[in-house]
This record gives C-alpha cells, structure tokens and sequence, in this order.
C-alpha cells in the first residue's frame, strides 16, 4: 500500500466511524472500482488506534470525571458517573458476546456486496424514522442502554453502521439526539479498544514485514479526521437533525447496488 492509497483509506475510516454512514459500506468501495487489494490487519490496527484516540481526546473531560468517580469519588455526581461506567459496561458485553459467537459466520456470508447495499439501505430508513419520531427528554435508564448495546452487537454486520444503529435506537427510546450520540460515541470506547486490541494479538502472530510510516501516516489521518468528525457532527446535529444522512446512505446503496449488478 502506498502512501496515496493510505491517505484515502484512512480519511474514509476517519470521516465514517463516528458519522452514522456505515463505514464498510466505504471502505468495500475503493476495493471494488479501484482494484485495490486489502488493507490487511496492521492497516486496520493503524485507524483503529487513531480513530480510538480522537474519541478519547474529544471526552477526555468525560472520561477523567467518570476515573475520578470510580477511584473514590463522592457526591452525587459521583454516584451518577459511576453508573453511567456501568452503564457502557453493560451495554458492551452484547457485542463482544456476538463477536465471540457470530464472526467466523459473519466473515463467511455476511460481507457482500448485496449484504452491505442492503443494510445500509435498511437501517438508512429505520435511523430516519427514529429522527422523524423518536426523541426527546428521557434519561438514559437501564433498560435503554441494554438496548442501545443489544442495538451495537447488529453492528458486527457490515454496512448496519454502529454509530447510525445507537443513535437509531437510543432515538427511539426517548433520548434526545445530542444524549443519543454521546452515549454512542462514548460506547465506542471499548468497543474500538477491544477489537483493536484483538486485531493486535493476531498482528503479533504474524511474521510479516510492517511499512512503520505508512501505519503511523494512516493512524495520524484517521485520529484527526474522525476527531473533527465528532465536534462538527455534534455542532450541527440539533440545526440539520439525521435526515441527510438518511438521504446520503439512501443514494451510496443505491451505488453500492449498481455496482453489484455490473
């Protein structure tokens, strides 16, 4: 891989993980026009750490209140940042437990073309309904986040989008759009850590020669595209809403569609 080709895979990473667009659905593109070969697994350990420290370093406020909290912190903020921790811990088992499970499956059959058209097609319409009529002032309780993390394990699907599918169902359990995407963003946390992590341990099994520039060149790209992705989604949320997402996803699944019938 060159260095042109890791500028844009990486940019694709960056500007889709955090945006609800499905960033499979992206990424399978420039294989298919543009014949390139895949990116392979230290590629994806690279943008994973990149996209992992933007989301770190957005709430890193966030993050330092809720180590505070856990670590001996007293009051009633205390108490309420220490449930949010547990929280986002609950709401990830339901993905790790169908990673566990479902990826060999999912790597067999699920990463078609036709597949990621469809999903991105589907689940484009469903985040759609849940902006048009879902939210509001509900407070993130149990219940919702069990649902949002059982919402993130239909992510391990590609082109479902797992920023699009926790917003959609936070939305429709009465979130409002800005709580909907910080506990999506903040979920993501240890969701990119693991599987980064995991992509790290089969890396290190591997023997095979790593380009250190390239990696360090698409983890730079990555972290600071998705980093500006964040603040100027959540910026413009409340002012644009989700439905130009919709209609974006709307017209890449009809390419993606065309692309498969030709």
């Amino acid at each position: 891989m060159d260095y042109t080709q890791a500028a844009i895979l990486a940019l694709l990473q960056g500007l889709t993980e955090f945006l609800p667009i499905s960033s499979s659905a992206h990424l399978v593109i420039p294989s298919l026009v543009l014949g390139w070969p895949d990116q392979g697994l230290a590629f994806d350990v690279a943008v994973h750490v990149g996209t992992l420290a933007a989301v770190v370093l957005f709430y890193r406020r966030d993050l330092f209140d809720m180590a505070t909290a856990c670590l001996g912190g007293k009051g009633q903020d205390a108490a309420g940042q220490r449930r949010l921790v547990a929280q986002l811990a609950v709401a990830t088992l339901p993905a790790v437990l169908f990673g566990f499970a479902g990826d060999d499956f999912i790597e067999a059959n699920l990463r078609s073309l036709p597949v990621i058209a469809t999903t991105t097609l589907v689940f484009g319409l469903l985040l759609g309904v849940a902006d048009r009529r879902g939210g509001g002032g509900a407070a993130l309780s149990w219940g919702v986040a069990i649902a949002v993390g059982l919402a993130q394990a239909l992510a391990l699907i590609p082109g479902v989008s797992r920023s699009g599918v926790t917003i959609t169902a936070a939305l429709m359990l009465g979130l409002s759009r800005h709580d909907a995407a910080r506990f999506s963003f903040l979920l993501s946390i240890p969701v990119i850590g693991g599987a980064g992590l995991l992509k790290v341990l089969d890396l290190m099994e591997q023997a095979a020669p790593v380009d250190w520039g390239a990696l360090v060149f698409a983890a730079l790209v990555a972290g600071i595209t998705a980093y500006a992705c964040i603040g100027l989604f959540l910026r413009l949320l409340d002012r644009i809403g989700l439905m130009p997402f919709v209609y974006y996803r709307i017209a890449l699944a009809a390419l993606l569609y065309a692309i498969w019938v030709a």
